[in-house]
Parts: structure tokens; C-alpha cells; sequence
């Protein structure tokens, strides 16, 4: 479960940074909530991410409220990540285009959340 819920909070705080600007904050347990479907594509376990990963995630991303919100579910899912053994960059990388998310910049474990 522990590695499940790091590798969404990583693969979240992206979509989180790249999601338009909304109205409130997401706590990291809906973060951990709506990401956890997501780890076994991001562990390469599964060949393509499910169906509750992607609106998991689209739900996250358009319910980011402000550029604060998305910075700190982008924290809460980098840090939780840390934990986990086998998330791999090139999967995380391939989950916005396959779940047909727009976002802005790169999809990785280093990426830097407070730009």
C-alpha cells in the first residue's frame, strides 16, 4: 500500500502543476486516494495505466485550486514516493499521454515542485 500511494504522489504532483488553476486545496490522503490505482503501471507491473488511474488522476488535476495546491500535492506525492522500490521515470513519464492529460512540463521522480 506504501509504495502504491508514493508512486501516485509523484505521478499526481505532476498533473498537479500542469492543471489549470481552481478554487481549493487536495489533501494528500485524496491525493493518495485517487493516485494508488497507478502504481503497478508505474512500476511497470501493468502494460498500460487502468481506468481508475486515469480518472483518478484527471479528478486530481482538475480539482487543483491554485498554484500553492498544486505544489504541495506535488510535494506530498514526491516525498511518498521515496518509499517506494521499483517506480521507474520512463513509466511515470508515459502516464499523461496515455490517460490523455495535458500537462506542461516533465513527468519524473526528480522532478522540482516548487517551480
Amino acid at each position: 500500500m506504501k509504495n502504491l500511494f508514493f508512486s501516485m504522489f509523484v505521478i499526481l504532483s505532476v498533473l498537479f502543476l500542469a492543471a489549470q488553476v481552481s478554487d481549493a486545496a487536495v489533501p494528500c490522503s485524496t491525493v493518495t486516494v485517487k493516485a494508488a490505482p497507478c502504481l503497478n503501471f508505474a512500476r511497470g507491473v501493468d502494460a498500460t495505466p487502468s481506468a481508475q488511474c486515469c480518472s483518478g488522476l484527471t479528478a486530481l488535476a482538475s480539482g487543483a485550486k491554485t498554484l500553492d495546491d498544486k505544489k504541495a500535492i506535488c510535494n506530498c506525492m514526491k516525498n511518498a514516493v521515496k518509499n517506494i522500490k521499483g517506480v521507474q521515470d520512463k513509466y511515470l513519464s508515459k502516464i499523461p499521454t496515455a490517460c490523455k492529460i495535458k500537462v506542461n512540463f516533465p513527468v519524473s521522480l526528480s522532478v522540482n515542485c516548487n517551480t
